[in-house]
């Protein structure tokens, strides 16, 4: 127990402690100035702010539980007033009014006739002592007031380490305030909570008999004397003796106090360089460039040090634990780190994708499996004899394809060097690990995806097949890159031979669609699910009969209006409110919008890219929530709401879809093939970060044309390059012209209103010849929608049949009606236009 308790914080015994009390300090400017989020609040919406040491998470009328990384130490935070002269008492968390969320900092606003308050949440990466996350109160009012907080200590570490019992206040005054020393049943482990100025509460003496009061802190403001100051909640935990517990807690509080703005100034500059250095987007669409900036912050907040080590990893999301000691998915995950590293080497953070990376090579197994979950206080108890650690197939081969990933954006071959035994550990691992004999790695060694299947686990699934071939890939690439020509040349055998056993034992003629998972004995499981479109993941390989799956995954049987199920609504099994059998995660739907980009159809790709990106502010402001029901527009209620990678699956399809980036800075490319939106006359990707070079990339509408010219700011040039067909490149390989088709259709987007079911339009199909477009949609029988058409040949003559085609003097702006067949729910209709 001991150990675990040392290991919790970098606070030690602290000899000569401060003789200062904690004080109330004077305000000091907050950055108000870009990123911003502001709302009306909406009681029983979460909020998160999340910092590598600490982490407060609530709701938005400002109730909030707080962790100092990886212990509980308080919940259920509330607030209630007494205004001089004014007999009623406030509640004031009823009064909470606006939320407004910075990249470093949340404010919730509490609005009454009398007073405003501010309650100003931060977490720094920075803080030390055993402190984490700080509260700030600024109190604006008309009359004195009495103020009192109220919370319920805790005390208790993430599961599944022991808790301490319910901890003992004791209230430590000093000077004319005091702060509350939390001790536990343990002498090694004891919390502190204080407001500076503050008197305590109800205080049970030991003659009374047992009950449980919350802790109270109580406040006086004097708006003569207090309108300029924050008052500001520290809190802090110690592993030291009992006996120098309070002197310990006592000193970290008032360092914490006395340095708390300059650790919020360069709390500020940290976020304020993050803007200034990774990669953003220009476009007309000024939301989605904001969109793209909160999916960087929100990864970054996912950061955590671990104890005792001091290693950075990736926590898979955050959201209030309630009675529970576990904060939202709050361990670090193997594949979830692994599928959110293709965002951060998308937008250049390489430092933090070296980081995630060695944290996860740390827990290799000595066989070579990559680890699946670690918690938080995974060092203080027998870990392994808990079925988490590599419960999981899937992040093996995702350890490969993430680290060619890395090598491909960076450039580090060196790392590769470096890690070169466990790369070749996981690759030995992967390829000799098979059940049956087939050849294709199966969940004999782990789940794949599903966690629970009905009728049974799964032998093989089509995900964990698709991983393997795509890791085979990776293998002979890194191979080559380490010189190893002949294990090279094996993995690419080894992949071109698994594309073909997966074409035919999972590929159904009569249904042109590939099965969710074969049976030892050859069966197949032929439930539809979203799993085969992980098939476009790396961009090395598709499937061969993709047409009818990507007919299926764009239509309302699988695509709602908030995103992509995972098993069709057609289906037996289909269940609306399961975790795996037809709810409707971002991770599926940038799956989907991944795919259909790269299979030619950006179309519904936009669309699913957008409902994505539209999340962001839908709940957990500034982050996007883990899975939300498949039947109505809402997440789960236990639906980790800052979750790691669905803020990735707005970053990696638009970047790499959208607008079609493919690096390779081992050989200095740039590999380009957008998608813009019909509407985007131009746009441009800022910093983008190749290696040691950073480059921005503008795209600019011509008469028939897209160019798309780089902009070099630093490092080594870089030359772009193409696969569109009839692409043309400068002289100097800083400019490509593509050909855009003759016509491109614009399609609307936006969220449902709360609890509505699917009802917008989608798009089935589209194809473009030389003079023809045709396109399958379809929607709410007898509808009539109105689509944006862009004439990219000014005197172009165009007919439409399937819809009523309104041309203008401006070919952006023709419009193209079309009328859906009268019916019961979805309709289809086909357009084809002619030039």
């Amino acid at each position: 127990m001991r150990s675990m308790l040392i290991g919790v914080t970098m606070l030690c015994a602290i000899a000569g402690a401060q003789d200062t009390a904690s004080k109330v300090i004077t305000s000091f400017a907050l950055q108000h100035d870009g990123l911003a989020i502001r709302r009306h609040v909406e009681a029983g919406k979460p909020f998160t702010v999340a910092g590598a040491r600490g982490v407060i998470v609530g709701q938005q009328e400002g109730t909030f539980e707080s962790w100092l990384l990886p212990i509980k130490l308080l919940s259920n935070f509330r607030i209630r007033a007494e205004v001089e002269g004014y007999s009623v008492p406030i509640d004031v968390n009823a009064d909470a009014g606006e939320i407004e969320v910075h990249p470093d900092h949340t404010t919730i606003t509490y609005t009454h006739i009398a007073f405003t308050l501010r309650q100003i949440m931060f977490a720094p990466d920075d803080s030390a002592d055993g402190t984490g996350a700080v509260v700030l109160f600024q109190l604006d009012s008309a009359r004195p007031i009495d103020l009192t907080f109220s919370f319920t200590p805790e005390m208790r570490p993430m599961w599944p380490e022991r808790g301490y019992g319910t901890p003992s206040p004791e209230w430590l005054k000093q000077a004319d305030s005091g702060l509350y020393i939390l001790h536990t049943d343990f002498p090694d482990i004891a919390g502190a909570v204080t407001i500076p100025g503050a008197q305590p509460g109800i205080m049970a003496p030991y003659q009374e008999r047992p009950q449980v009061h919350p802790l109270e802190l109580k406040l006086h403001y004097d708006p003569k004397r207090d309108g300029s100051r924050f008052f500001p909640l520290l809190m802090a935990a110690s592993a030291v003796a009992d006996t120098s517990s309070n002197t310990a807690l006592q000193a970290s509080l008032d360092r914490l106090s006395a340095t708390l703005p300059q650790l919020y100034a360069a709390h500020a500059a940290r976020y304020a360089h993050l803007a200034q250095d990774l990669t953003s987007i220009t476009t007309p669409d000024t939301r989605l460039n904001d969109d793209i900036r909160w999916a960087e912050v929100s990864i970054e907040q996912l950061k955590a040090r671990a104890t005792p080590s001091g290693e950075i990893g990736l926590v898979a999301g955050y959201y209030s634990s309630g009675d529970s000691a576990r904060p939202g998915f709050g361990w670090f995950f193997g594949r979830d780190a692994l599928y959110t590293l293709y965002a951060i080497n998308s937008f250049g953070d390489f430092t933090l994708s070296r980081q995630a990376l060695e944290f996860l090579i740390a827990r290799q197994r000595n066989d070579g499996k990559m680890m699946h979950e670690y918690s938080q206080t995974a060092p203080y108890v027998d870990w392994k004899a808990f079925p988490y650690q590599y419960a999981a197939a899937d992040a093996t081969p995702l350890f490969l394809t993430a680290m060619l990933d890395y090598v491909r954006n960076s450039g580090d071959i060196d790392f590769l060097r470096q890690h070169r035994e466990q790369v070749e550990k996981a690759w030995h691992f992967e390829t000799t690990h098979d059940a049956d004999g087939d050849g294709i790695y199966d969940n004999a060694q782990g789940t794949g995806w599903v966690e629970s299947w009905p009728g049974g686990m799964p032998h093989q699934e089509v995900y964990l097949a698709l991983l393997d071939q795509q890791a085979s890939t990776a293998m002979s690439q890194l191979a080559a890159q380490l010189g190893d020509n002949a294990s090279s040349q094996a993995a690419a055998t080894r992949a071109r031979t698994l594309s073909a056993k997966i074409e035919s034992e999972y590929y159904q003629p009569s249904t042109q669609t590939y099965a969710f998972s074969r049976n030892p004995d050859g069966s197949l499981d032929r439930t539809a699910t979203i799993y085969p479109a992980v098939a476009w993941w790396n961009g090395d390989a598709a499937l061969a009969h993709p047409e009818a799956s990507l007919t299926n995954w764009a239509s309302h049987t699988f695509s709602t209006d908030w995103g992509t199920r995972d098993v069709a609504e057609t289906e037996p099994i289909y269940d609306p409110i399961s975790y795996h059998q037809g709810s409707v995660w971002p991770l599926f739907t940038g799956w989907a919008a991944l795919a259909e980009y790269r299979a030619g159809r950006p179309l519904s790709a936009y669309a699913h890219l957008m409902q994505n990106a539209n999340l962001t502010d839908a709940q957990d402001l500034g982050a996007v929530t883990e899975l939300l029901s498949g039947a109505y527009f809402t997440p789960f209620g236990r639906s980790t709401s800052h979750q790691l990678w669905s803020s990735a699956m707005v970053l990696i399809p638009t970047l790499r879809g959208l607008f079609g980036i493919t690096p390779d800075a081992t050989a200095s490319t740039l590999s380009i093939a957008p998608h813009l939106p019909a509407d985007w006359p131009s746009a441009s990707v800022d910093r983008l970060h190749i290696g040691t070079s950073i480059c921005s990339l503008t795209y600019t509408r011509e008469p028939g044309a897209m160019q798309v010219t780089l902009h070099q700011i630093s490092g080594p040039s870089l030359r772009l390059i193409s696969s569109v067909p009839g692409a043309k490149t400068s002289p100097d390989h800083n400019t490509l012209t593509l050909p855009l088709p003759a016509v491109e259709i614009n399609i609307p987007h936006e969220l449902p209103l709360p609890g509505a079911r699917t009802a917008q339009m989608k798009v089935l199909d589209e194809s473009l010849q030389p003079h023809l477009m045709t396109l399958t949609l379809e929607a709410q029988g007898g509808s009539t929608l109105p689509l944006q058409l862009r004439r990219n040949q000014a005197h172009l003559k165009l007919t439409a049949e399937g819809a009523d085609l309104t041309t203008s003097a401006t070919p952006s702006l023709d419009t193209l009606t079309v009328h859906f067949p009268a019916g019961t729910g979805y309709q289809q209709q086909k357009i084809t236009l002619h030039w």
